[in-house]
């Protein structure tokens, strides 16, 4: 079974791209349920996973938590013991491939597609492990990205913490680049993406060496698309055809300040990737601890606001995801519990209103 690996940052384009790749029948790409940035946090509570029982247990947590993401997998549930006589290593990692490779199989797919970007910052353990992943990295200007993420549930609010995750994201993916042999790595602009599909779409299908079909332009038709569409605001554009002119957009929707907050942060990232920038950002000198404790308050005043406004039936249909991991969380050894419970505390967030 091959591997694909999104790589980038969330609210760059993944879903609308993983959809695309959908509806092709040699691609199998379910909506991330995010399984090591949940897991990885409380694999204390497996203790020792050579142990097969612990192992088994941490299969039946990890199968549990795909039954019940918010956007359905097309499957009622996992063969447990299928599920562990497939691992070749008692491992996060390897249950991660294998959970892919099951759902692929059960739909005759050759590839199984991760859409999970945040994967990016574990590359090297994906390589040591010999899954050889093909990685897309989807990028977008970082200052859409940020207006993206302001009117989200999910993710940081305030631009400066906006700025530096999109940053130290984009640095990892050109880690991978630098690193990747030129065949299992494809770098796509967002905009190109929405204004030149078709071209990206192409080139991409060589890239796997898989056919293009013009429906995966018609995306918006399927069923997973509509399915998850209605599984969240921050989705609902699944449902529509590409919106061309959707880019550019924090020229009006971010103010002067936030725009010179960003550059000062990531400018040169910016330019790296071929966006241009409005300020003189290397001539700037750095944000001062009072300017940057002020920018903590208000990020966390929005945050919490935009908890308040989140959509009821959103937060609803994550409910069992989010009770699953709490009656993990009390699992947790002592030792950790205080170091992880910061961790779960966000994952609580993203897992309210998941990804793009």
């Amino acid at each position: 079974m091959k591997f694909i690996q999104f790589i980038g940052t969330q609210r760059s384009g993944s879903n609308l791209l993983r959809m695309m790749l959908n509806q092709l029948s040699q691609i199998s790409a379910p909506h991330p349920p995010h399984i090591l940035e949940n897991f990885d946090p409380i694999l204390p509570i497996y203790s020792d996973l050579h142990v097969d029982t612990n192992f088994k247990s941490l299969i039946n947590d990890v199968c549990t938590w795909v039954e019940l993401n918010p956007v359905p997998w097309k499957i009622i549930s996992f063969d447990r013991a299928k599920v562990q006589k497939n691992c070749k290593a008692n491992t996060l990692i390897e249950l991660l491939y294998v959970v892919y490779e099951y759902f692929a199989e059960l739909h005759g797919s050759e590839y199984a597609c991760c859409k999970s970007m945040s994967n990016v910052h574990r590359y090297g353990d994906l390589e040591a492990a010999g899954l050889v992943p093909y990685y897309i990295y989807l990028h977008r200007d970082g200052r859409d990205v940020a207006c993206s993420f302001k009117k989200a549930v999910v993710g940081e609010k305030h631009v400066y913490h906006i700025a530096r995750q999109w940053k130290f994201d984009q640095n990892q993916a050109l880690e991978v680049k630098r690193h990747i042999p030129s065949e299992r790595f494809f770098e796509v602009k967002y905009q190109d993406l929405i204004t030149n599909p078709k071209s990206i779409l192409v080139n991409l299908c060589d890239f796997l060496d898989v056919q293009f079909n013009e429906i995966m332009l018609e995306y918006f038709n399927a069923e997973e698309s509509i399915t998850t569409a209605k599984s969240g605001d921050m989705w609902k554009n699944l449902s529509h055809p590409i919106m061309k002119n959707n880019y550019n957009k924090y020229l009006k929707e971010l103010s002067g300040e936030e725009i010179e907050i960003f550059e000062r942060i990531a400018g040169d990232k910016l330019e790296e990737l071929g966006y241009s920038v409005s300020s003189d950002y290397e001539r700037t000198p750095e944000f001062t601890e009072f300017e940057i404790e002020e920018f903590n308050l208000q990020n966390n005043n929005l945050k919490n606001r935009a908890l308040e406004k989140a959509n009821k039936h959103d937060i609803e249909l994550r409910c069992p995801q989010k009770e699953l991991l709490e009656t993990l969380i009390n699992k947790l050894p002592n030792k950790t519990n205080n170091n992880t419970s910061i961790l779960f505390n966000k994952n609580i967030v993203r897992n309210v209103t998941n990804d793009n």
